[in-house]
């Protein structure tokens, strides 16, 4: 979540006027993230008692005629209590409207907080979320492929090319140049499958105390591994935000929470270490793109690649393969 692409408060006025949800009274941008222009959306609401939303503008890497898989399974989550937020539709019942070339979105605002420092407790209660979550899915009848799967960190690490890789740390550029191709050449192909968050990062995940109140920013979302998914939440989760240390108590209650309402398959534990260097991959090479390319006016916090260079290091080594051990 970020600010690229600056509204006026009339422009604003006008666009949340063709929702049900009352008049604007108050607008903030989100600074956080890296992909869209988000704020923070009041209105007089419906009944006239206050109403909060998000308000998302889709800047880049989403295609518009995408947004149907993602706005539409925010509402099939939520309509069978996943804590979701839904989609809010205009008053034509779209999920989406035009604004000056790009698409925008209303979408529900759920309470809690993102944690920085999670506990077990919170873990355990993400990892249940995160395989209640693919399991709700089950019947989502859209599909999509992963845009962000292993042809996307081939384009991204050519892209940046060893050159822009080094200047990031030249440690990094051969960390990459020996990880990608290692790491493609053995990706897994007949695990199971389904629809998967993709990108369950802590600030992806609202929390009061250890319960979870809202999974949100689907918009990484995909059919792809189940695994997978559980791989990116354990690099997101288990390792402090720099990726120099690991928790192996939030791994654990990582793990027993998603096994508690899905069980891993042997093949699947067998994938992990792999999958979880896949993971890492993804997000270091993604970041190295915007370390390169943010713009200098955009209100954006870059995000470190080496956070996840290091993650890697730490699934790379044998000896920690471990870390997804039966109990």
């Amino acid at each position: 979540m970020a600010v690229y692409t600056h509204l006026g408060a009339e422009v604003l006025g006008e666009l949340i006027a063709e929702f049900d949800v009352g008049d604007l009274t108050s607008v903030k941008g989100i600074a956080e993230g890296i992909s869209n222009s988000n704020w923070l959306v009041e209105t007089t609401g419906k009944d006239g008692g206050g109403a909060r939303f998000i308000l998302t503008m889709y800047e880049y890497r989403i295609e518009v005629k995408e947004l149907p898989f993602f706005l539409s399974l925010l509402d099939h989550l939520s309509a069978r209590g996943c804590p979701v937020p839904r989609t809010i539709h205009d008053r034509q019942g779209q999920l989406y409207r035009q604004l000056n070339g790009k698409a925008v979105a209303l979408i529900e605002f759920l309470p809690g907080v993102s944690v920085s420092a999670p506990t077990a407790g919170q873990a355990h209660a993400v990892g249940r979320a995160l395989a209640q979550m693919q399991l709700a899915a089950g019947d989502f009848a859209s599909t999509r492929a992963n845009g962000m799967g292993p042809a996307e960190w081939q384009r991204l690490a050519k892209e940046c090319g060893s050159h822009g890789l080094a200047e990031i740390d030249p440690g990094f550029a051969e960390l990459v140049g020996r990880e990608l191709p290692a790491v493609i050449a053995a990706w897994p192909a007949q695990l199971p499958r389904g629809t998967i968050h993709a990108d369950l990062f802590p600030d992806n995940v609202l929390m009061l105390g250890d319960q979870v109140t809202g999974l949100i920013d689907f918009y990484f979302a995909c059919t792809d591994l189940f695994a997978y998914d559980l791989a990116v939440a354990h690099a997101a989760w288990c390792f402090s935000n720099d990726g120099r240390s690991f928790d192996p108590a939030i791994s654990a209650a990582l793990i027993k929470g998603y096994e508690e309402v899905r069980p891993l398959s042997i093949a699947e534990r067998s994938a992990l270490p792999l999958l979880a260097r896949g993971a890492c991959l993804r997000f270091a090479l993604t970041r190295a793109w915007d370390w390169v390319n943010t713009p200098a006016d955009a209100l954006v916090t870059r995000k470190d690649p080496l956070a996840f260079g290091r993650r890697l290091e730490f699934y790379a080594d044998p000896a920690n393969a471990a870390v997804f051990a039966a109990a």
